[in-house]
């Protein structure tokens, strides 16, 4: 039988668990000889023992999970159902080389799509842009509170941190109240940093792209593989971004407390990946998301991977990329005369 279980589709196979009892048919003549006996000679009482034997028959229940896609706005639109080459479970993705610029996987890269905390790499970039004190310590409010999706965060309203550590936390752990507090105190305020934010898109030829707010909740933040590829480009030129975007954990203190956020990106702690830069997202609308800038094979890549289906897939779809690239696009080996030239 099968059945939906949370939009995974569940296989399961049932049988029963048997007992078998058996007893000895001799030993059952034997019984009823022994009562009769007994009945006869009261005086001269015996006792036989019936001997039973027991065999228990037990089955396994096998259960069967099948991931399918969430319902988010690529996979609505049919993008899951493009020709992959590869496989992937993103349903839009981008990979090129960041010095040539040359294209070497393209599938669905101009569809625009929410891209969820994607969206905080924008956010980052105009703040460093904005070049506000990093030690200005900012407050969390109640403004900050998530009420598009009703997330929660371990910065309480009334949590003071610095800029530079809010900017730290999100890029690193995603923190939506740590963003929305940068934008927030950005000069003019909320009001004035997502016209920023749209300026600098615009400014950076990403024309499929548009936000109305700096974390990502709103379905509205929305851009393409393409366009993406330009902003993680341009973020990786600022060596904080780099290095705030890589940290694997960061020690916070909390008031009394000091607590440990992590990356929402696994493959930053993977020794065999070499990561510039990177971004996580994930709202239901967007699917799974992940930006980064790698080297491999030789090379500098950009890979944006849009709207993956399932929890760790934009992960296995990276790998599948790095296998794909390493095995057909390592870079040539510098020619002699190239390297008597360089140096």
């Amino acid at each position: 039988m099968s059945c939906a279980v949370g939009g995974a589709l569940v296989f399961a196979s049932f049988s029963s668990s048997a007992t078998v009892t058996s007893s000895s048919t001799a030993a059952s003549k034997h019984h009823r000889k022994v009562a009769a006996t007994a009945h006869a000679a009261p005086r001269a009482k015996r006792v036989a023992m019936v001997s039973r034997r027991t065999t228990t028959v037990t089955t396994r229940t096998t259960v069967r999970f099948i991931e399918t896609p969430s319902q988010s706005v690529g996979y609505a639109a049919g993008l899951h159902s493009t020709e992959d080459p590869l496989l992937l479970r993103s349903g839009a993705a981008l990979v090129l080389d960041q010095d040539t610029h040359e294209v070497l996987y393209s599938k669905n890269s101009e569809a625009v799509l929410p891209i969820a905390s994607l969206s905080k790499l924008m956010t980052a970039l105009v703040i460093s842009e904005a070049h506000q004190p990093l030690d200005e310590v900012l407050e969390i409010t109640n403004d900050d509170i998530d009420t598009e999706k009703n997330t929660s965060s371990r910065l309480r309203p009334g949590t003071q941190l610095t800029r530079g550590v809010m900017l730290h936390l999100a890029l690193m752990s995603s923190e939506n109240r740590a963003a929305n507090a940068l934008g927030r105190n950005y000069p003019g305020g909320l009001a004035a940093f997502i016209p920023a934010m749209n300026a600098k898109a615009h400014e950076l030829g990403m024309l499929d792209t548009h936000y109305v707010e700096p974390t990502g909740l709103s379905s509205q933040n929305k851009s393409s593989a393409r366009d993406l590829a330009v902003l993680v480009n341009a973020a990786h030129q600022v060596p904080l971004l780099r290095e705030y975007s890589t940290t694997p954990s960061l020690d916070v203190e909390l008031g009394r407390r000091q607590v440990q956020f992590h990356t929402t990106d696994r493959l930053v702690a993977n020794p065999t990946w070499d990561i510039g830069l990177q971004k996580t997202g994930f709202i239901n609308e967007a699917g799974q998301c992940l930006v980064m800038q790698a080297q491999m094979a030789g090379r500098k890549l950009i890979m944006v991977l849009l709207d993956s289906a399932g929890k760790y897939s934009r992960i296995a779809d990276a790998e599948r990329i790095r296998k794909w690239v390493t095995s057909n696009h390592t870079a040539p080996a510098p020619t002699a005369r190239a390297a008597t030239d360089a140096s």
